[in-house]
């Protein structure tokens, strides 16, 4: 499986507990798509959220956001790391 980093702009003001029902809506469902999301952060000031997960591609993990009512801005591959 790939890595995969997306991202989330507009979340203004996002809570802690907000950030983490998303991410729970997304664990909920994220192996009906045989993805596998690791990790979440957020910045309220800027709204930004970004999500790490391994899946099989790009379009598997925006279905799954899409499904969890939270359509990521952007999702990246990352295949190199340290």
């Amino acid at each position: 499986m790939t890595k995969f980093m997306d991202v989330h702009h507009g979340m203004t003001g996002l809570t802690g507990d907000q950030l983490r029902e998303a991410h729970e809506a997304d664990l909920a469902i994220q192996d009906q798509e045989g993805v596998v999301f690791e990790h979440t952060w957020a910045d309220p000031e800027s709204g930004t959220v970004y999500c790490l997960s391994e899946a099989p591609d790009a379009d598997a993990v925006q279905r799954i956001h899409e499904r969890a009512g939270h359509r990521a801005d952007e999702v990246h591959c990352v295949t190199l790391a340290l």
